[in-house]
């Protein structure tokens, strides 16, 4: 499967259109549109805006992976990281030292405050 036609899947299970889809990315409509009827693909410069706006990641986009084929996006693996993860991540590593060790002590400080909830 083209990139391409995967885009057009994925706007359809998300039912966006393709106007939207170009607001979100900066992408021009026709860009899109010419997509669809010559059936190219986008330039590697716009996966990242593409993945973004239809929140998958990159390695889903270009291969596939953890795309359900027959029900449309697959949510069940866990272990897939998303757009907003790697945000998170770039986040993180901008943080200063001492910043990075209090944002840990405060997610084990949540994992044990889910842990005593669970208890109750």
């Amino acid at each position: 499967m083209l990139i391409s036609e995967r885009i057009f899947k994925i706007l359809k299970e998300k039912k966006m259109t393709q106007t939207e889809f170009s607001n979100r990315t900066g992408i021009p409509f026709r860009t899109i549109s010419e997509w669809k009827s010559k059936r190219t693909n986008p330039s590697a410069e716009k996966i990242m805006d593409i993945c973004a706006a239809l929140e998958v990641t990159p390695e889903q986009l270009l291969s596939g992976r953890g795309l359900d084929k027959e029900e449309g996006l697959d949510t069940s693996h866990k272990n897939v990281i998303t757009p907003l993860d790697w945000q998170i991540i770039e986040d993180y590593h901008g943080l200063q030292e001492a910043q990075k060790r209090r944002l840990l002590a405060y997610v084990e400080a949540l994992k044990q405050l889910e842990k005593l909830e669970e208890m109750e």
